[in-house]
């Protein structure tokens, strides 16, 4: 089946098809000059469905769905996403778009900036704002990444409806069990070392969290310093980082059907966020994190400088899986073999902030 690759920059969305994922067809840029801060692409429904969160730096954030992967898009008169006038609050822009399960074919969640969740019933066109979230009496507490502050991360149990995990910066890892209504705070074990107690309840700066697509309670994270797992629904995380060069980054993928492999792309320092000896590597574990091996055949082989964000990598739900990130320099790369090779797909993009693939 073809392959559908969306590419969301700081200047625009730029759609890739392929009929092999050997050879790629790069449109132009849509949105152009807006940031598309998230992508998804849902295909619970017969025909795909494209949905973009999107933010012009002169007519601010809005979001948009097409059913004919691109070609022509809806746009609402109102906003989809608005917070309510007694919160005080104004969208700044949608970090993440995340489908739920096929057991709620209509039900779209969508995390934002400031740090909040919204929840759609009718496929992703209309959102209201979980208020348990919003009311959480931590949420005076929580910081602000260097990004903003940002609910980045929203993973759908697939076996349970009322299950959601959402992950933000600088806020860290949050559950609930009965589909909103509470909350509680889902990180120990990780560290905030830049935090007086590096073992708080909360307030960590999570960068990005996957989910295992056959033991759906294994989590994997990557935290601001650190890399975990959780093999109890977030309830408490290990260090998974030794075998890699760093542990620091921002991207974390888990593959669409294999419970155990993951990939990780592992930047130097947060205060120097180039890869680690200036080599284009991707990092694979087939187990869990136990070990990791090191990626890089027909990636560029000198120094190397961009980094990769937290959604500028993914999976797509080929056989085998294809595998696509997109730096901060404009280049994108993929690889049809799981990450054994890769290939330039596009260059010379403004700035990569998400991509996301499927099979369509």
């Amino acid at each position: 089946m073809p392959v559908l690759l969306a590419i969301g920059t700081s200047k625009g969305l730029f759609l890739a098809t392929s009929d092999d994922r050997g050879g790629w067809q790069v449109g132009g840029a849509q949105f152009p000059m807006n940031a598309i801060y998230s992508v998804a692409l849902d295909t619970r429904r017969p025909t795909p469905r494209l949905l973009a969160g999107f933010a012009s730096s002169h007519w601010g954030p809005t979001f948009a769905t097409s059913d004919d992967l691109g070609r022509s898009w809806r746009e609402p008169q109102q906003p989809p996403i608005a917070f309510p006038a007694d919160t005080g609050a104004s969208l700044q822009a949608v970090w993440q778009i995340a489908p739920a399960g096929a057991d709620e074919p209509e039900v779209v969640y969508a995390g934002t900036q400031p740090s909040a969740l919204f929840r759609s019933d009718d496929g992703g066109v209309h959102y209201e704002l979980i208020r348990p979230l919003w009311d959480h009496p931590h949420r005076p507490e929580w910081g602000e990444g260097f990004g903003g502050q940002a609910i980045h991360t929203v993973l759908p149990h697939p076996d349970d409806p009322g299950r959601v995990l959402v992950a933000m910066s600088a806020g860290g890892v949050y559950r609930t069990e009965d589909a909103g209504v509470s909350w509680q705070a889902s990180n120990t074990g990780i560290r905030a070392p830049f935090l007086p107690d590096e073992l708080p309840e909360f307030g960590q700066c999570v960068h990005k969290v996957a989910r295992d697509p056959v033991a759906p309670d294994r989590l994997y994270a990557q935290n601001h310093h650190g890399v975990y797992r959780s093999d109890d629904d977030g309830r408490n995380w290990t260090s998974i980082a030794a075998g890699l060069p760093s542990d620091f980054g921002f991207a974390m993928v888990a593959h669409p059907r294999r419970s155990g492999t993951i990939w990780n792309f592992p930047l130097e320092a947060d205060i120097s966020r180039f890869p680690p000896d200036r080599r284009c590597r991707v990092y694979r574990s087939g187990d869990a994190g136990s070990s990791w091996e090191a990626l890089s055949q027909g990636l560029p082989a000198g120094d190397f400088y961009p980094a990769v964000l937290r959604d500028a990598m993914c999976a797509d739900d080929a056989d085998p899986a294809g595998v696509y990130f997109g730096t901060r320099s404009g280049t994108v790369y993929g690889s049809r073999d799981e990450g054994e090779s890769w290939s330039l797909i596009a260059a010379h993009l403004p700035d990569v902030l998400c991509v996301r693939a499927a099979e369509v």
